[in-house]
């Protein structure tokens, strides 16, 4: 199954020189984006346990509640620490079609042309980069055009899950239901039409141990009042519909889910995806399209009920980062905002290095700052 390069001839170092040049004339600029006050206070609480060798405590069975009680709150903040915002890259360029079932925008364009053979799904971490795709301008008719993402699944069927087997004291049917539950996250905070409007994506909130109450809260408030130290971003997409539309009804997927024995007895479950969505702008006659890479990268935790203080059938939330391409900078209003080409550059110079949003082989840095870039495409 997956995971390898592609099979085609790499471009030359000259010709990549001058596609980078190229790039960086047409990519507008996008404006530096700092770490939050949440995000500082809670990577120098986590420094001063490491430097201490302090480690996260479970949810433990016992006698005293109010002891118990308190070892659930040290959990549940670094849990919710661990998924504030991290790095958000920021840049520009042409598309093509891809959603999911559905219609979620009412776009009525549903369209085959040019249709790629999906690539064998991703199994293990892919050792390098997709091959350059030839230049090619997004149209409505095929939204994905010169971008990898047309070889990538459409929408949920991206999200293969691995054959569930059993693990410590949990059996095979309930490694399977962890699984099953985390692509449910993954489908209703990236995927499902409702959320991608701006909805509530309640499937996905009732997958969380509801015991994380500082996590649970923080995403409550993001969805309910979003700015800069509640950004539902950081778990959901979402796109102002007074804004954009997809272009089409496909959202192309690509990435893989792993599991393994965790600490203490737990099962430690592990999703690294990358959603590409096709856009144009919102009213009658809109043509031009643009892209919007999401890279999510999410560990959750299954206890065991019998010997710590859980949630039967529910899923705590260890770590979610995220890096995005191609959205505005230091906007706090809970959407994320694509750039077209045809958009007037605004804002300073970017000031992180750029990337490629369809590198699946980084490991992005969880203690990385926060700041704002270039992509190298879309």
């Amino acid at each position: 199954m997956a995971g390898q390069p592609s099979d085609e001839t790499p471009i030359s170092d000259e010709e990549w020189e001058r596609f980078l040049k190229d790039a960086e004339r047409e990519i507008p600029a996008s404006a530096p984006k700092e770490p939050s006050a949440r995000a500082r206070m809670v990577t120098a609480r986590l420094r001063e346990q490491d430097a201490r060798g302090q480690a996260p405590e479970a949810w433990r069975a016992g006698p005293d509640r109010r002891v118990t009680e308190r070892r659930g709150a040290r959990r549940r903040r670094l849990w919710a620490i661990l998924g504030v915002p991290v790095a958000i890259v920021v840049a520009l360029v042409a598309v093509k079609p891809s959603l999911l079932p559905g219609d979620p925008f009412g776009t009525g364009a549903s369209d085959d042309v040019g249709a790629a053979s999906p690539l064998p799904a991703e199994t293990v971490r892919p050792t390098a980069p997709p091959s350059s795709v030839a230049p090619d301008t997004a149209t409505l008719a095929d939204p994905f055009a010169g971008s990898p993402a047309k070889e990538y699944a459409d929408g949920a069927d991206g999200i293969v899950l691995p054959k569930a087997t059993a693990v410590g004291a949990f059996s095979a049917a309930r490694v399977g239901q962890a699984l099953r539950q985390t692509r449910e996250l993954l489908v209703d905070a990236n995927l499902d039409p409702a959320t991608l409007r701006g909805g509530r994506p309640e499937t996905a909130l009732g997958v969380i141990e509801p015991k994380q109450t500082e996590l649970v809260q923080l995403l409550n408030t993001s969805l309910r009042k979003p700015d800069r130290d509640h950004d539902p971003l950081t778990m959901f997409s979402r796109f102002d519909p007074d804004e954009v539309r997809l272009a089409g009804d496909v959202v192309k997927t690509r990435g893989r889910m792993t599991f393994e024995a965790g600490e203490d007895g737990s099962l430690a479950v592990h999703a690294d995806y990358t959603f590409v969505y096709p856009l144009v702008k919102a009213g009658d006659g809109a043509t031009e399209v643009a892209r919007t890479v999401v890279r999510r990268l999410l560990d959750l935790r299954l206890d065991d009920p019998a010997r710590y203080q859980v949630t039967p059938g529910k899923l705590g939330v260890q770590r979610y980062d995220q890096e995005i391409g191609n959205s505005a900078c230091d906007v706090y209003d809970g959407f994320l905002h694509p750039g077209f080409d045809s958009d007037t550059p605004t804002g300073p110079s970017p000031s992180g290095s750029a990337v490629d949003p369809y590198d699946r082989s980084r490991t992005p840095d969880p203690n990385r700052e926060e700041e704002c870039g270039t992509v190298t495409r879309t």
